[in-house]
């Protein structure tokens, strides 16, 4: 399928979304480029099913390059955070949305067995292959209605190396016989490797400020 325009609804939804922005903060909007990236972005995303730059190339015939495409995503100074926020607002308000359920799901992410360089990227157990592979942990906060499910906040797990690599050497000494005051101590956990429970916690709080207004019934986790 070829495309050369934004669909009519997401180019509709990106107005409203600057005009949040606006409102928000002026001056905060979206520029011309960053709005149409955007719009190709999420038309691309619809008709492929997938987030990648060589099909957006070739859908647009070649009028979107991989590297520019690339480049806006990497350097452009898009306020990614506000919009996920407002995209969440503007969805609450289109549907009339005033209470509901927050729930907690988390999803395992397969990668490339060799990758290296995603973000918060670790060695998983392969529940289908019984191996290992790469990939992500993607704890989700979910706000349950009445007429819809939307996400309303995301972030990435991963296991402190540091623990992870101390609870393998601990139970191979402690295999070996070696008395637990003869053992290293278990290490601080890195802040920059909170738990789930830690990340939870996080994602209820920044949801209570976004969205004060909402009233919640209850949270499942």
């Amino acid at each position: 399928m070829l495309m050369n325009a934004p669909a009519t609804f997401i180019q509709s939804y990106i107005d409203d979304l600057n005009d949040a922005l606006n409102q928000l903060k002026p001056g905060a909007a979206l520029t011309r480029i960053q709005a149409a990236w955007l719009g190709t972005c999420l038309t691309c995303i619809l008709l492929m099913n997938s987030v990648c730059w060589a099909k957006f190339e070739r859908a647009s015939l070649g009028d979107c390059k991989v590297a520019a495409l690339s480049w806006v995503f990497r350097k452009a100074s898009i306020p990614w955070d506000w919009l996920l926020r407002l995209s969440v607002v503007l969805i609450l308000k289109r549907y009339g949305i005033t209470e509901g359920v927050l729930a907690f799901d988390e999803s395992d992410r397969a990668r490339s067995k060799s990758t290296k360089r995603i973000y918060k990227v670790y060695k998983q157990k392969h529940k289908g292959s019984g191996g290992y592979v790469n990939g992500q942990t993607i704890v989700l906060l979910l706000l349950v209605t009445s007429s819809i499910t939307v996400p309303v906040g995301f972030f990435f797990y991963m296991p402190d190396p540091a623990l992870k690599q101390w609870d393998k050497e601990d139970k191979r000494l402690k295999k070996s016989g070696i008395a637990k005051k003869d053992r290293p101590i278990k290490p601080e956990r890195d802040s920059a490797y909170p738990t789930k429970t830690e990340i939870a916690l996080g994602l209820l709080k920044e949801f209570k400020v976004a969205h004060s207004l909402i009233k919640i019934k209850g949270v499942l986790a």
